[in-house]
């Protein structure tokens, strides 16, 4: 198995080191990669720095017609890059699959966002001091662009970073996840079969230590984060650069009176348990109505017991396994922690190796961690609540805010929902694990700051700049 290049300022090249990749399902080698030298990571920044006015300056179907090449062939490997993204990080193969397809969509709609991307006209002479003026408003790049990746969306968080920057003409220098190189390598591979410039992308492999210099290169003034709380301390770091962070949370589905029990239970056991919990929108806490509390519960735990688990190369494993072995001995830890405080494991809290049964909990302390942190593992949290007055309540006690969902039927109710919950997105009648990748994505509170989906990125990475032209006769 041949150790897979990087690419730097468009180029495919090897370094000084290189990455093995674990599959973790099977504990065997996934593959390698190379990893790149300082001197090779600098001349990835000073490339990124040389090109940025250039490519700022691209007329916009360079842009949107590398974009689309990209789209399309991701879609033609959607095959190839599903069956990487499961050896890599053990998703499922399923899920994998809808992966790839979601990133071809995000290429395609970064695509069509650069080619309309026309700024505005503003009239001034509303007022007469600006009689004769018309202001142009358009958005232009901050500069080149810091991204780094999780491990869980190995291709299409990937596409989140890289897209929307290319769509403005920001040069991107992408880190992905240690545990999950391969994939953004083999989007590399495609990004170089367009015409972008030298320097209008780079991937770097690197283990996490060896991006400090990133971090701080002031040549780099923009960082988009994908990951965990250390996202706060690339802000301490790099106090003088703009940084979108978005850091996960503990989403919680509310269940009301008024809910179609079977249809909720169904879609929380999925999208608590689905890629073993690895998801940042994942449902954590389910904050049930009292009165169909009871009635509720039996089915959602036979919902999560009939979830396949296992092989992630079998169509039928919903679950699979953990990312690594530490990762699901520190959730395994946190379940015992719970029932020993008190809780009641309705169903799971075992362990074989990276995998995790899923879990449903009753009857929770308000203080463990399975409830106050983000767990990132196959585990339910159900409490009863009285109606929608304490369910929002517990929804914003919480340290996190990025969405959350909301099943009920009462027009009155989603709005209220809308108006009060303290999170980023608010989903009616589904689980706050829906995303669409054109809506703008982003938390609040410890959750993060700034937001993803294409235009919302794409507006993160620019600012607005005025140009006022006078003697104009309107």
């Amino acid at each position: 198995m041949s150790t897979r290049p990087f690419w730097l300022a468009g180029a495919a090249m090897t370094g000084d080191s290189e990455i093995q990749v674990t599959n973790p399902y099977t504990g065997e080698s996934a593959g390698s990669v190379a990893v790149p030298s300082p001197e090779q990571i600098e001349e990835a920044v000073a490339a990124a720095d040389a090109v940025a006015a250039s490519f700022a300056a691209l007329p916009a179907y360079v842009r949107a017609e590398a974009l689309a090449h990209v789209a399309r062939r991701i879609t033609e490997r959607t095959e190839e890059f599903a069956q990487l993204i499961t050896a890599e990080s053990g998703k499922p193969i399923t899920l994998a699959r809808g992966e790839a397809g979601r990133a071809a969509s995000v290429f395609r709609l970064a695509s069509e966002e650069a080619r309309r991307d026309s700024g505005e006209l503003q009239r001034l002479d509303t007022d007469p001091g600006g009689t004769g003026r018309i202001a142009m408003v358009r958005r232009v790049p901050k500069g080149p662009v810091l991204g780094i990746s999780p491990f869980n969306f190995p291709l299409n968080l990937v596409a989140h970073k890289i897209a929307p920057a290319l769509a403005v003409g920001a040069p991107i220098i992408l880190k992905p996840a240690p545990g999950t190189p391969m994939t953004a390598l083999l989007l590399g591979e495609i990004l170089a079969e367009t015409d972008l410039p030298r320097g209008a992308f780079s991937v770097l492999p690197m283990p996490n230590e060896r991006a400090s210099s990133l971090i701080t290169d002031e040549r780099l003034p923009v960082i988009s984060f994908t990951g965990g709380q250390f996202g706060w301390e690339l802000q301490r770091l790099a106090p003088h650069k703009h940084v979108t962070l978005e850091l996960g949370g503990n989403a919680a589905a509310v269940v009301l009176a008024d809910a179609d029990l079977s249809w909720a239970a169904k879609r929380i056991a999925l999208f608590g348990n689905n890629q073993a919990g690895q998801v940042c929108i994942g449902v954590q806490r389910v904050l049930v109505d009292a009165e169909v509390y009871d009635a509720f519960l039996p089915e959602l735990v036979r919902e999560v017991e009939a979830l396949g688990t296992g092989d992630p190369t079998d169509p039928a494993t919903h679950v699979g396994p953990m990312i690594d072995e530490a990762a699901a001995e520190r959730v395994a830890g946190w379940i015992d922690e719970a029932v020993q405080a008190g809780a009641k494991a309705l169903t799971g809290g075992g362990r074989d190796g990276v995998t995790v049964a899923p879990t449903v909990l009753a009857e929770v302390p308000a203080d463990t961690k399975v409830v106050c942190e983000e767990v990132f593992g196959p585990v339910l949290t159900v409490q009863r609540v009285d109606g929608a007055d304490e369910a929002f309540a517990e929804v914003n006690a919480g340290d996190y805010g990025l969405q959350a969902g909301v099943f009920t039927s009462d027009l009155q109710t989603a709005f209220r929902a809308h108006r009060e919950l303290e999170v980023g997105g608010v989903v009616i009648g589904d689980v706050p694990t829906f995303r669409a990748d054109q809506m703008p994505y982003g938390g609040v509170k410890k959750s993060g700051v700034g937001k993803e989906g294409v235009r919302a990125a794409m507006d993160d990475l620019t600012y607005e700049r005025v140009l006022v032209l006078t003697g104009v006769q309107l």
